[in-house]
């Protein structure tokens, strides 16, 4: 049962009995009654509880006590009744499973890496026939491996031979969704522990949160310089542990059609909408400082399901990166893509040179749905990103 059910169960069940009492003291009713008369005029002896229910006006014909009166208090602190789940699921896990075997290259950054023509020259560590350029961000896919004294030798596509680990990547999926949601939602990119009011002074409830762990938002208080998102009834977290998908099926100004992508760099969310239905959303990794991801309107302007990416922004090429087979890329803004990051342990944080980063799953389930010429729209609400197109180059992973 979900920490919120149970929640609302408890307050119900504390009503019911709350209200037994209440219809007891009222009726001048005592164990030792048994004649079960009316007592005094204005007791409401021999009326009935409501059936649980939120009643805006007086029913008449039934007493709104109990758990009919706890319901109207979560209704005032903005629950609805019934509490609901979000109307959404995880996407099918196999889409997290690329097509390629991802390996990294773990020599120090300022050291290239040989490649060999042969496993024999490879254990041997002689005759390279070139190197892969030093830098901090170096992947390869390969297609065999072989151990030699508890190391792995990996054979590339090529059918050249290098030393590197077999990397593992996350399985972190965003979620599908078969109705739109009544309330906005989010995860949490941060362990958390939530408080009962919107402060950092307020008393902790006990309640931990993981990372990438679903809330529904039900309301927002900006108190102690962040935002807070009230999750759960006196259970409140705050924006530096989680990330808000703001639910808005209307179309942007700049676009004219019904099938479009939002990507907000405050939050670090992503959200695919159609027709007025929000489909998919999920948390990213866009651009840091000073390698903004670029607001504005965008298309898709190409697909590709592998492609290599490489190249350095410093002059010394010191922070060199080499990113064999990036998964599921769509290019959107020059060299600014959504793609799949085999790279990434987590998301929600601004991370790249530019381009919108995504958990291999999400990669892959945006991959299939989107055609290109579908647009990309681009925002910041808090402002901080350079809005000047001129401050923008190329782009890059």
């Amino acid at each position: 049962m979900h920490r919120s059910t149970r929640v609302l169960f408890i307050l119900l069940l504390i009503g019911m009995f709350a209200s037994m009492q209440l219809a007891f003291t009222q009726a001048g009713f005592s164990i030792h009654n048994e004649s079960y008369l009316r007592s005094d005029e204005g007791s409401f002896w021999g009326e009935s509880l409501c059936l649980p229910g939120l009643y805006m006006v007086d029913p008449g014909a039934c007493l709104p006590y109990g758990a009919s009166q706890s319901i109207a208090t979560l209704s005032a602190m903005g629950f609805p009744y019934p509490m609901r789940d979000l109307p959404a699921a995880s996407p099918d896990p196999k889409l997290s499973q690329i097509p390629v075997l991802i390996a990294k290259i773990n020599l120090a950054e300022d050291e290239p890496a040989p490649l060999y023509a042969s496993f024999e020259d490879a254990i041997a560590g002689s005759n390279p026939v070139r190197y892969l350029n030093a830098g901090g961000l170096r992947y390869v896919s390969y297609v065999y491996r072989r151990d030699h004294n508890g190391k792995p030798y990996l054979q590339l596509s090529s059918g050249e031979w290098l030393r590197a680990a077999p990397a593992a990547y996350t399985d972190f999926q965003g979620l599908v969704f078969f109705e739109n949601p009544k309330y906005d939602f989010g995860w949490i990119v941060d362990q958390a522990t939530s408080f009962t009011a919107p402060s950092f002074s307020a008393a902790q409830t006990g309640n931990i949160y993981k990372r990438e762990d679903v809330v529904q938002i039900y309301s927002t208080s900006d108190a102690e310089g962040v935002m807070w998102y009230l999750i759960g009834p006196n259970e409140w977290v705050n924006s530096l542990k989680a990330r808000r998908v703001h639910f808005n099926p209307i179309p942007p100004e700049t676009i004219y059609t019904e099938r479009w992508i939002t990507i907000n760099l405050f939050e670090q969310t992503l959200v695919v909408y159609d027709q007025g239905q929000l489909l998919f959303a999920t948390i990213i990794a866009s651009g840091m400082e000073p390698f903004f991801t670029q607001p504005g309107t965008f298309q898709i302007y190409k697909k590709l399901p592998l492609e290599t990416m490489q190249g350095a922004f410093e002059v010394d090429r010191s922070d060199y990166y080499y990113l064999q087979d990036v998964p599921w890329t769509m290019y959107f803004d020059q060299s600014r893509a959504l793609h799949g990051s085999y790279w990434r342990t987590f998301f929600g944080y601004p991370q790249s040179h530019g381009c919108v980063n995504l958990s291999p799953g999400d990669a892959n389930w945006l991959f299939q749905w989107a055609e290109e010429g579908d647009w990309v729209y681009v925002y910041d609400p808090s402002g901080r990103t350079p809005s000047d197109p001129d401050y923008y180059g190329p782009g890059a992973p």
